[in-house]
């Protein structure tokens, strides 16, 4: 690569911390196709997609409570066991980021979409998220990821020249959002992965 990376941007759910609903429902629901349209059709992706901007829990529940009364308790037990659909730390992953940290070469930030009441869950659990010198949370500021206005912010808030930026993000239009706001990106798909584009950038 032609141009020195300085900044290392990460997603979070998906990069370094595993979340899954599945790990709560499968206990929820005996039946796998019942769960799965639960999961499509209920508590949608688009559904949690509107929290993850800003929407509050309790407004959430509500709604689908309201729409879908025969499950009502599927759907409260969504947000009252949500920290069980935390699997964890990417392992791997999260040695890359420590890695980068005690080098102390390259800025590190994350941009995540996540809801503005349950990030700081995360933050008490996940000790490497105090490792960035920023973190940008999509319910903080009511934008989402693949808007070009939330890599923009992020950019302006800390100063980022995204030529010099690297962003990572395991959703596709989160990457091409992230080009189209002109940071370099790249599309995790595992660790090991990962430490090969950051060399072929130079980074490790």
């Amino acid at each position: 690569m032609t141009t020195t990376i300085d900044t290392v941007i990460f997603d979070l759910g998906g990069v370094l911390i595993d979340w899954n609903p599945e790990y709560v429902f499968r206990e929820v629901f005996e039946d796998h196709t019942e769960m799965r349209y639960f999961l499509t059709e209920v508590c949608s992706p688009e559904w949690n997609e509107q929290q993850d901007a800003g929407r509050t829990l309790q407004e959430a529940t509500e709604i689908l409570v309201a729409q879908f009364p025969d499950y009502e308790p599927q759907i409260r037990t969504y947000y009252n066991r949500w920290q069980d659909m935390l699997g964890g730390a990417i392992s791997n992953s999260v040695e890359i980021l420590r890695g980068l940290h005690q080098n102390q070469t390259h800025r590190l930030y994350a941009l995540t979409n996540w809801s503005h009441e349950t990030f700081p869950v995360a933050l008490e659990l996940f000790d490497f998220l105090h490792l960035f010198e920023g973190i940008l949370v999509s319910g903080e500021e009511k934008l989402l990821k693949p808007d070009r206005r939330i890599y923009e912010l992020l950019m302006s808030r800390y100063d980022i020249d995204g030529r010099r930026a690297l962003f990572i993000d395991d959703n596709p239009k989160n990457v091409k959002g992230a080009q189209e706001a002109g940071l370099n990106a790249i599309r995790f798909e595992s660790p090991e992965q990962l430490a090969l584009e950051l060399k072929n950038f130079k980074i490790l």
